[in-house]
């Protein structure tokens, strides 16, 4: 099963479903990920910086191309409400800008 482990979340290696977006499986598993759009793809609050295994997750979509086009999507992040992933794993990491204040993170 592919599996996306977020480096700065403590034990979030999450197995993700087939067809889930990285957003409902963060979820699924417990954690909380801001979505300030409700995780509908109308802003970039719930994005991702990927370290690792971009190319793992599905093609951009319209959503993310056009944040992309307009500077607020940059080449190494996708927005966890629109991205999947297809296969393997993908490392990313909880981007300062959009850190929940009564989250732990971690520093690696």
């Amino acid at each position: 099963m592919p599996t996306l482990i977020v480096q700065n979340l403590p034990g979030a290696v999450l197995p993700v479903p087939a067809g889930a977006t990285l957003l409902a499986t963060v979820q699924g598993a417990g954690y909380d990920w801001l979505h300030a759009c409700g995780g509908k793809g109308r802003c970039t609050t719930c994005r991702v910086e990927v370290v690792e295994g971009l190319a793992n997750l599905t093609p951009l979509t319209d959503t993310e191309l056009r944040y992309r086009a307009a500077g607020r999507l940059l080449a190494h992040e996708r927005l966890t409400c629109q991205a999947r992933l297809a296969e393997g794993t993908v490392v990313g990491r909880v981007p300062e800008a959009t850190k929940l204040p009564h989250v732990r993170y971690s520093e690696a």
